[in-house]
C-alpha cells in the first residue's frame, strides 16, 4: 500500500497534468475561436452596415433593436429604442403610416404572416420599404418580428420612370399600330426567316384577301416576281445589305395595274440581332403620270419659249444653265453645245462682260456677286442694262420655287428710241398745237376739257388757270356766251361737242363773234373716246367770198352778153354769107351767062371761102351753145367706118399738099353708133386738120398722121396720132378751149372736147415734146 500511494499520487499528478494541458489547449482553442467569432461578427456587422437593407428586430414588448442608420433614414435625431419612437411630429413616420406598420407587425406576430410595406417618412421624399416576418427564436425570442428595411427612393423613382416609359411605349406602340392599320398603302412585317407575320388592312384589300390571318396563313405576296426576283428575294437582299432597299414594280391592286415603289427595311435595334424585315408599298402611278405630264409640259414650254421674241434662260438650283431659247442664244452669243455643257451663272457673267453683253460698272466683282445673289432672293429683280454698242436691255430675274432662276432679257432699244421719239413728238405736238392757225380743244368722254392750244384760249379770252381746272363743256361754254354776236348760239357748240363724245358722230357749224369775226367749227370723234373741237377763222374768206360772188355775178352777166353777142353776130354773119353763097352758086350754074375761065376760078375761090366761113360760124355757134349748156345733139344711127373713110378722103388732098403721109387703120366690125353725124364729122375732120397742120411745119419730109379705130360691144375708140413736135401746153389749151398756133380759129380742140362730151364720150390728149401728139376719142354705142 505504501508502494501504491506514490504510484497513485504520480498517476493523479500525471492525470492532473494531462487535464491541465488539455485545459490549456482547450482554452487556447477557445480563445482562438472567440477571436475568430469576434472577427466574423465584426465582418458581419460591417456587411450589415454596408448592406442596402437594414435588419431591425421588434420584440414582443415593442422594443426595437436597430442600427443608428434607421434614425438617419427616418429623419430622426437618433436611432429609435422602441416602436413608438418611430413616430414624430415633423420626422419619422406619420400617424397613418405608423399605425399601418403596427398592424402589419401584429399580424406577423400572431399568424407568422410576412408582409411588405412602402412608407414615406415625414419631411422628406424618401420611400422606405419594410419587409417583415416572424423572427427566429435565436434572434429575438418568442413574439419578435424581424424587419428588413431598405431605402427604395431611387428604385421607386426608377420604377416609376420605367412604368411611365412602359406606358408611353405601349401608347406609342398602340398609336403606331393604329397608324399602320389606318395607313392607306400596304405595310407588312416579316420574321427573320422572311415569312409574313403582320399585314395591315390596306395590304389585305390590295391582295383581295378575306383577312390578315388568311394572308399570313397563305403567305400571299403583294408583288409578283419581276425579272425573276420575288418579294422574298428582295427582302433577303435588304437583310443581307443591312439597309433599306427600294424598287419600282408593277402591282395589281384591286384588279387595277398600278406602279408601286416597294421598300424593304431590315429591323435590328441598335445594331443588335435582326428581329425582322418591315416593308411598305407606295402607289406612284399618279406621280409617274404627273412626272410624265410635267416632262411633256416642260418640253412644250421650252418649245414655246423658243418661239418667243424675248430671250429666256433657266438656271438650276446649283446655278448652272439648263435651258436657253434661241433669242437668248442669239442675244448673248451662245452656241447649242455651250448650253449643253451647263455652264454656271457666274462664269456666263464673265463671258458676257468680255463680249460686251453687260453694262459697264465701276466695281465689277461687287456687281457680279450682287447678281449671283439673285438665286437667294425671294422676289424678282428687274434692271435696265445699257450695253457698249448702245443696246438697251430690260433684264428680269425671277427665282423659282426649287431654288433656280428664270432670266428674261428683252431688247428695248427700239422702244427706248420710240419713247425718245414720242417725247419729241409730244413736244412737237404741243408746239404745233400752240402755233396752229386753228383754235383746237380736246374734250374727254365725260365732257371735261382735256387739251387746248393758246389760240383757243385767246379766241375765247379765257384765263389759263380756268382752263387748267379742266371744266366741263357746259360750265365752260356757259360763261362764254357773251363773246358771241348771238349768245344763244353757244348751245350749238355744246350740242356739237356732245354729239362727238356721246353719239360718236361728226358735226359742224358756224358762229359769229361779237367783234364781227366768223368761225367755222367742227367736232370730230377721236379713236380714244375723246372729241376734237376745231375752230377756223373764216372772216377773210367770208369777205373774199363776197367779193368773188360779186365778181362771179359780173362774169355771168358778161358771159350772157358774150353768148348773146356771138349768137347775134353768127346770125348776122350767116345771113349775108347765105346770100353770097347763093349768088356764087348761081354764077357757077351759068344763070348770068358763060363766065370766062378766070372768072370761074374767082367764083370757085369765093365758094371755098364761103364754106370755110360757114364751118367757122357753125363752130362758134356750137362752142357758145356748149358753154351755155344749150348744145343740142341729134341722135341717129351713124356708120362709123363710112364717117371715118369720108374724113380721110376729105383730108387727103390737104395732107398731100403739106407732104404728110396720111394713113388709116380701121378695124372690122366698127358698126354704128347713135349720134350727130355732121358734128362727129367735124370732130374727126378738125382733129385730122390740126394733126396735119402741127406736123407739116417741122416734118417737111417723113411726117405721118395715123387714124386708128376699133370697137367692141360697148364703145368705139378713135385714135388720131402724129409724129410732130408735140404740144407742151396741150392740157391747158384743151381746158381753155384754145390752141395756140392753129389756123382753125383757135377753137378746134375745145369744140371737139365739148362735142364728144355731148355724145357721152371722153377725149384724152397726150403729147410729148419732140415725139408727137395722140388724141383718143371714146364714144358709147347708145345714148
Amino acid at each position: 500500500m505504501g508502494n501504491g500511494a506514490p504510484f497513485a499520487l504520480g498517476l493523479f499528478a500525471a492525470l492532473w497534468l494531462l487535464a491541465g494541458l488539455w485545459a490549456v489547449g482547450r482554452g487556447v482553442a477557445m480563445q482562438r475561436r472567440s477571436a475568430f467569432v469576434a472577427g466574423q461578427t465584426d465582418r458581419l456587422a460591417s456587411l450589415i452596415e454596408a448592406s442596402p437593407q437594414l435588419p431591425v428586430v421588434v420584440r414582443a414588448d415593442w422594443r426595437v433593436e436597430a442600427s443608428e442608420r434607421l434614425g438617419l433614414w427616418l429623419g430622426l435625431d437618433r436611432g429609435p429604442r422602441n416602436f413608438d419612437e418611430l413616430r414624430g411630429l415633423d420626422a419619422g413616420l406619420g400617424q397613418p403610416e405608423h399605425e399601418q406598420l403596427r398592424q402589419a407587425i401584429l399580424g406577423a406576430q400572431r399568424g407568422a404572416k410576412p408582409f411588405m410595406l412602402s412608407l414615406r417618412p415625414l419631411g422628406g421624399n424618401r420611400t422606405i420599404v419594410f419587409h417583415g416576418a416572424a423572427a427566429p427564436q435565436a434572434v429575438g425570442g418568442p413574439g419578435s418580428v424581424l424587419l428588413w428595411i431598405s431605402d427604395a427612393t431611387d428604385g421607386q423613382q426608377s420604377l416609376a420612370q420605367a412604368r411611365r416609359e412602359r406606358e408611353e411605349a405601349m401608347a406609342a406602340f398602340a398609336a403606331l399600330s393604329g397608324l399602320i392599320e389606318a395607313a392607306p398603302f400596304p405595310m407588312w412585317f416579316r420574321e427573320p426567316d422572311l415569312r409574313l407575320a403582320l399585314v395591315n388592312t390596306a395590304y389585305v384589300r390590295a391582295v383581295e384577301a378575306k383577312s390578315a390571318a388568311a394572308v399570313i396563313d397563305d403567305g400571299t405576296e403583294l408583288c409578283e416576281p419581276v425579272a425573276g426576283v420575288s418579294a422574298t428575294d428582295a427582302a433577303e437582299a435588304a437583310r443581307d445589305a443591312g439597309s433599306a432597299q427600294q424598287r419600282t414594280v408593277p402591282v395589281t391592286i384591286e384588279g387595277e395595274r398600278r406602279i408601286m415603289r416597294v421598300v424593304d427595311v431590315p429591323l435590328a435595334p441598335d445594331g443588335g440581332r435582326m428581329i425582322g424585315i418591315a416593308g411598305y408599298a407606295i402607289d406612284i402611278q399618279e406621280l409617274e403620270s404627273e412626272r410624265g405630264a410635267h416632262r411633256r409640259f416642260v418640253d412644250t414650254q421650252r418649245e414655246l419659249l423658243d418661239r418667243l421674241s424675248a430671250a429666256v434662260a433657266q438656271f438650276a438650283p446649283d446655278q448652272t444653265l439648263v435651258f436657253a431659247n434661241q433669242p437668248f442664244r442669239r442675244l448673248f452669243a451662245l452656241e447649242a453645245d455651250q448650253v449643253a455643257e451647263t455652264p454656271p451663272f457666274a462664269r456666263l457673267l464673265d463671258a458676257w462682260r468680255e463680249g460686251g453683253r453687260t453694262p459697264e460698272v465701276r466695281d465689277y466683282p461687287e456687281w457680279r456677286q450682287a447678281h449671283v445673289d439673285w438665286f437667294a432672293r425671294a422676289e424678282a429683280s428687274e434692271e435696265d442694262w445699257l450695253l457698249r454698242d448702245g443696246m438697251h436691255l430690260r433684264v428680269v430675274a425671277q427665282p423659282t420655287p426649287d431654288g433656280g432662276l428664270l432670266l428674261i432679257a428683252e431688247d428695248r432699244t427700239e422702244q427706248v428710241q420710240l419713247a425718245g421719239a414720242r417725247d419729241t413728238l409730244l413736244r412737237v405736238r404741243t408746239a404745233t398745237f400752240d402755233n396752229l392757225f386753228e383754235a383746237i380743244a380736246v374734250f374727254a368722254p365725260d365732257g371735261r376739257l382735256h387739251l387746248w392750244n393758246q389760240r383757243f384760249r385767246r379766241l375765247w379770252n379765257v384765263e389759263e388757270h380756268r382752263l387748267a381746272a379742266h371744266p366741263r363743256v357746259d360750265a365752260l361754254m356757259g360763261g362764254l356766251a357773251d363773246r358771241l354776236a348771238k349768245p344763244n348760239q353757244i348751245s350749238i357748240v355744246q350740242e356739237v361737242i356732245r354729239a362727238a363724245t356721246l353719239e360718236r358722230t361728226q358735226r359742224a357749224g358756224e358762229i359769229r363773234f361779237a367783234d364781227g369775226r366768223h368761225f367755222d367749227f367742227a367736232s370730230i370723234p377721236l379713236p380714244d373716246g375723246n372729241a376734237l373741237l376745231i375752230m377756223l377763222d373764216i372772216t377773210a374768206s367770208r369777205k373774199m367770198e363776197g367779193a368773188l360772188r360779186e365778181r362771179n355775178e359780173a362774169l355771168e352777166a358778161a358771159d350772157k352778153v358774150k353768148t348773146a353777142f356771138l349768137s347775134r353776130m353768127s346770125y348776122e354773119l350767116r345771113t349775108p354769107l347765105t346770100s353770097i353763097g347763093g349768088f356764087g352758086e348761081m354764077l357757077q350754074a351759068g344763070y348770068a351767062g358763060e363766065l370766062p375761065p378766070s372768072a370761074k376760078s374767082y367764083v370757085d375761090a369765093i365758094m371755098d371761102s364761103v364754106g370755110v366761113l360757114g364751118r367757122q360760124i357753125d363752130n362758134v355757134l356750137d362752142l357758145a351753145q356748149g358753154e351755155a349748156g344749150t348744145l343740142a345733139v341729134e341722135r341717129a344711127p351713124v356708120d362709123v367706118r363710112a364717117l371715118l373713110e369720108s374724113a380721110l378722103a376729105d383730108a387727103k388732098d390737104f395732107a398731100k399738099g403739106e407732104k404728110i403721109e396720111l394713113a388709116g387703120q380701121l378695124a372690122e366690125g366698127l358698126g354704128s353708133i347713135e349720134g350727130d353725124a355732121p358734128r362727129l364729122s367735124r370732130v374727126v375732120a378738125g382733129l385730122l386738120d390740126n394733126a396735119i397742120r402741127f406736123t407739116a411745119p417741122v416734118k417737111r419730109s417723113g411726117g405721118r398722121v395715123l387714124l386708128h379705130a376699133e370697137g367692141d360691144a360697148e364703145r368705139v375708140e378713135i385714135i388720131i396720132s402724129d409724129n410732130g413736135p408735140g404740144m407742151p401746153d396741150t392740157v391747158a389749151a384743151v381746158t381753155k378751149g384754145t390752141q395756140t398756133g392753129t389756123q382753125s380759129g383757135g377753137i378746134g380742140l375745145a369744140l371737139a372736147r365739148q362735142l364728144v362730151a355731148a355724145h357721152g364720150g371722153t377725149m384724152e390728149v397726150m403729147s410729148e415734146k419732140g415725139q408727137g401728139t395722140l388724141v383718143r376719142v371714146s364714144l358709147p354705142r347708145g345714148r
